[in-house]
């Protein structure tokens, strides 16, 4: 269709249009708006196409394209008309358009993808971002026009979670959908984007074939050491060796190049100097590897320009199909006995297990695996991202989401990538596998030269991500090891009663202190001693009557060896119990921390099994580890909630007032004459207020509000401060509001507001973190409380249960709660606004602050009839949205910059 005459023909594409974009089967792509200069890319496009495909395409046996219809596809305006062409390498594989009715909000879509390239789902990939596109521009509805015969495209239609019409005429089936973005179009793009990633991922981690590109007999050098770890541990495929200067490596035949080997690779591992790395990438690209590990140096990590190198090599990697792990990377670990790779610089790597293990630090990776090594924990694989130019923690989310092999996700995180997508990937991961992570720089920031990144998240961002996406946060890398063993091998507790039994009274105390002081439960008044003389049987009885008992939901057992006695059997009895139990049994055994052999339950592979007995060398990190345990059951068991319909709401009113205060391009503080229509568009309870600048004009607000009043000055350091004079309560004629009006400080403006009934201060705050979009803060008011900062923190969306636990979070939720006789207040109501405030932040991304100060909230029946709930405060912020809070179409994370 031609578009409209009206619209400029070449109005520039917006940047956030280009993209890279993982296929459905792993391999990355490149999607960019089309331009002139690809009528060269269209035409070879055209001849590498079937005569079906072309026929299917143009509804005729076109073999070429016209001069006209060539400069018609590549000469578009970005606006009434819109093109995306798909990029692998230099080659142009696929193209994606739609044209607008003229004088409609309706667009003809349509695709040509190359056969070899069909079946990869870059039909639905342009789709989206066709979609995306087409909303940005007005459009409302796709039409498309697909032959009968071409049942491919019709379920890329029908299956992109759009609600379709359908009709029938002449062998061409006709669709119209509405492109608004449903829950299911999106619910459609997470399990394929889920899909894609995670193939990518097993690009990397099962590889058929291995190059080692800088590979050396210089025992020194990392290309020594890495082919060298890959010999060692006996990777199951074959390994080619690359150095131009020798015949062999390790005594396996070497090559010049990575183009020289005669077979396919799948992965790289690049051990060359960072100005060599470009040109491998680029031979790599030749040769159709599939993904890259570069372990070498020199690069984001450096400064600018390193990152700008970085950015250059992964973009170049990435068009041509090739995932990306590093670089600065310690390198990949795969215990599966089909695999047996470890294409890393750690010399001895941890034995097959349940846990997935990512790690950001090159450095500190080494270290870790040989912790983990140390104590016998088991590993199903294992990345060290480096400066995670590509690859991250997202990614082996996804992986691992899905690996059968692996249980539980172990992360060390220095910083975020994509957040936003952390928190949704590590929501639904952790409904069925546990995820544990560690973050650095909880009070030092991690500098540029550190993480790859010189974005520095604040730890009440981190907290608020972690809290709404159930991960379990611990401290120290110690503790990740004890948690992770834990999950790994025992069931989760059903709740938080514990039970301690062992042969010393006096570790048995140490144990029972340590559960009171983690917020768990005493299952009985004291712990169970059986006595230093006990044999494995009176073992066997008190282990057994304690899981047993339906007043446990978990055990400690405490075994001290007595002198002269062999501890096996007592290890043989800790495991045969465990083996049986229905509930999670940690040790304090011989003080050991891991699984001494004598608790491992073992399977038919010699693998440690569920059952095995974690021991800890302490009592207090067994209970620890238990605690973060019953923590994470705690979350399971919570409902998963929705994200709540609200009457009242007029989106459009609110945009407004936003759109009209940026009409000048930059950011202000929103009158109070908008604050109140803004925030009057999402139901929020305000009362009557008016601003004056004089006595007289005070009165007269008053008397327009209805007495009783209160007046508060606008001066920052007097708001909300009636212990310094800058809020007088209660004033109920017109002697008094003048009489007020001349003592209140300062001469700056004074607000004159309707006297709301008695209640409790509370205080609900919008704040957009650069990173993580906006966060919804609630506390109880008050200068004690903000002085100890106790204030609960969510992420978007907010669904009805985090409102809920929001408001009974703050160590104040007792004042709310009818503390010392005092009546309950409307908590329903105070989870309204949480709602309904989130909902105004995640609608108008332009929110950057938002602040209700006082919310006063009463009982949920007011004794006069009036509200139970009222805003007495508000200011708002507002500029150019900082973070992308619509998740768009589907698009990998670019390199840190």
């Amino acid at each position: 269709m031609v578009g409209d005459p009206t619209v400029p023909e070449h109005s520039t594409p917006p940047p956030g249009w280009e993209a890279d974009v993982v296929a459905a089967d792993g391999g990355t792509v490149h999607l960019r708006p089309i331009t002139p200069e690809d009528a060269e890319g269209i035409v070879g496009l055209m001849e590498r196409s079937s005569d079906q495909t072309r026929y299917y395409r143009f509804f005729g046996p076109m073999k070429k394209l016209s001069d006209k219809d060539l400069y018609r596809f590549t000469h578009v305006d970005h606006v009434a008309r819109v093109a995306f062409v798909v990029l692998l390498g230099d080659e142009l594989i696929g193209v994606g358009r739609y044209d607008r009715y003229p004088g409609t909000d309706d667009a003809e879509v349509a695709f040509l993808i190359e056969d070899a390239h069909q079946r990869r789902g870059l039909g639905s990939v342009l789709l989206e971002h066709l979609a995306a596109a087409a909303r940005e521009r007005g459009i409302t509805r796709f039409v498309a026009e697909v032959l009968s015969q071409n049942s491919g495209m019709v379920r890329v239609f029908l299956d992109a979670g759009y609600e379709a019409r359908r009709s029938y005429e002449d062998g061409v089936v006709h669709l119209t959908f509405p492109i608004a973005p449903t829950e299911q179009a999106l619910a459609v793009t997470y399990e394929r984007e889920q899909r894609s990633e995670s193939r990518s991922i097993g690009r990397l981690l099962t590889p058929g074939s291995i190059a080692v590109v800088g590979a050396s007999n210089d025992a020194t050098k990392i290309g020594h050491a890495v082919l060298r770890h890959l010999l060692d541990n006996g990777f199951a495929g074959p390994i080619y060796p690359v150095n131009p200067a020798v015949r062999h490596v390790a005594g396996v035949p070497a090559h010049a190049t990575i183009e020289d080997i005669p077979d396919d690779v799948d992965l790289a591992v690049l051990a060359v100097p960072a100005d060599e790395v470009p040109g491998v990438v680029e031979a790599c690209r030749r040769k159709h590897v599939k993904a890259l590990v570069v372990i070498s140096g020199g690069f984001g990590e450096t400064g600018p320009e390193g990152r700008a190198a970085e950015r250059r090599f992964v973009a170049a990697a990435r068009a041509s199909g090739m995932r990306v792990v590093g670089p600065n990377c310690l390198g990949l670990v795969n215990t599966d006995p089909a695999v047996q790779m470890n294409a890393s610089l750690a010399p001895q790597v941890p034995g097959r297990g349940r846990m997935g293990f990512f790690a950001q630090s090159g450095a500190l990776g080494v270290m870790l695996l040989e912790r983990a090594r140390n104590r016998g924990i088991g590993l199903s694989s294992f990345v060290s991202a480096g400066n995670r130019a590509d690859v991250s923690g997202n990614d082996l989310l996804q992986y691992w989401a899905t690996d059968p092999a692996t249980e539980v996700v172990l992360l060390h995180l220095e910083s975020f990538g994509n957040p936003r997508k952390f928190a949704r990937l590590a929501r639904r991961v952790g409904r069925t596998k546990p995820v544990v992570a560690v973050k650095s720089g909880r009070h030092v920031g991690m500098t540029a030269g550190l993480a790859g990144t010189s974005v520095t998240v604040p730890e009440q961002s981190v907290a608020a991500l972690f809290a709404s996406a159930g991960v379990i946060r611990v401290e120290t890398l110690a503790e990740l090891f004890d948690v992770g063993t834990l999950l790994a091998h025992q069931p989760l507790p059903a709740g938080d009663r514990v039970a301690v039994v062992g042969n010393s009274t006096a570790v048995g105390v140490l144990v029972a202190d340590a559960v009171l002081e983690q917020g768990l439960e005493l299952a009985h008044d004291r712990p169970v001693d059986i006595g230093t003389q006990a044999g494995p049987e009176e073992f066997r009885a008190a282990l057994h009557a304690a899981l047993d008992d339906e007043s446990v939901d978990a055990v400690v057992a405490v075994f001290l060896p007595p002198l002269v006695r062999d501890t096996q059997p007592y290890g043989r009895v800790l495991r045969e119990v465990s083996a049986q139990a229905t509930k999670p049994l940690v040790a304090n055994f011989l003080s050991t921390d891991g699984i001494p052999d004598d608790l491992v339950v073992r399977g038919e592979d010699g693998m440690p099994q569920r059952g095995s007995v974690p021991s800890f060398s302490t009592p207090e990190r067994a209970v620890i580890a238990l605690a973060r345990m019953s923590e994470y059951a705690r979350w399971r068991r919570r409902p998963v909630g929705t994200v709540p319909e609200l009457e009242g709401v007029d989106e459009a009113a609110a945009r407004e007032v936003v759109v009209g205060a940026l009409a000048d391009g930059g950011g202000r503080d929103l009158t109070d004459e908008e604050v109140i229509a803004l925030l009057g568009a999402y139901g929020v309870p305000l009362l009557g207020t008016r601003r004056v600048t004089d006595a007289d004009s005070a009165v007269a607000a008053a008397e327009d509000i209805g007495y009783p009043v209160v007046l508060k000055s606008t001066a920052p350091w007097l708001r909300h401060r009636t212990d310094l004079g800058g809020v007088r309560l209660d004033l109920r004629d017109a002697d008094d509001v003048a009489t007020a009006f001349e003592a209140i400080p300062s001469g700056d403006p004074v607000i004159v507001q309707e006297m709301a009934a008695p209640g409790v201060t509370t205080v609900v705050e919008v704040v957009d973190d650069p990173s993580f979009g906006a966060l919804v803060s609630f506390g109880v008011g008050g200068v004690a409380t903000d002085l100890l900062g106790d204030r609960a923190f969510r992420t978007l969306p907010l669904t009805d249960t985090d409102a809920a636990e929001m408001v009974r979070e703050p160590r104040a939720w007792p004042l709310l709660d009818g503390w010392r006789g005092s009546e309950p207040v409307d908590v329903a109501a105070l989870e309204e606004l949480l709602l309904r405030i989130a909902r105004l932040a995640d609608d108008l991304p332009e929110v950057l602050a938002l602040s209700l100060e006082p919310v006063i909230v009463g009982p949920a029946n007011p004794w006069h009839g009036g509200r139970s709930l009222v805003v007495a405060g508000a200011s708002v912020r507002v500029g150019p949205p900082t973070a992308r809070v619509d998740p768009g179409p589907r698009r990998m994370f670019g390199p840190p910059g």
